[in-house]
């Protein structure tokens, strides 16, 4: 079962700038095709790294989190940030496999 996080402007600083883990957040919007593409593999990650990795989806067209993605400077979606101690440690941008996806994420946990 996919433990992925909703994150909104409400919940970002308490699920992501100040959580005990990493976080990665998936900044998408649902007319993005590779964005949706994406979901399954996040879903699969979310389970694998349960307890060392928390995932969360930040949808940028909700009025209320554009401030976010202007914060982040998102210009390009499907955009994921890793998150450690509150701080972007890394950045990935683009529809990849989850295979390769994961290889990129571990030794950052």
């Amino acid at each position: 079962m996919s433990q992925i996080v909703e994150i909104t402007l409400q919940n970002f600083d308490r699920e992501v700038l100040q959580s005990d883990i990493p976080v990665l957040i998936d900044f998408w919007a649902p007319w993005c095709q590779p964005c949706i593409m994406m979901t399954p593999a996040l879903e699969e990650l979310s389970e694998e790294f349960s307890g060392k990795l928390k995932i969360g989806k930040l949808n940028i067209e909700i009025d209320e989190n554009r401030a976010l993605a202007f914060r982040y400077q998102i210009q390009s979606i499907p955009n994921m940030k890793l998150f450690k101690n509150g701080q972007v440690i890394k950045e990935f941008i683009g529809l990849r496999p989850k295979e390769y996806f994961k290889a990129e994420l571990e030794p950052e946990l």
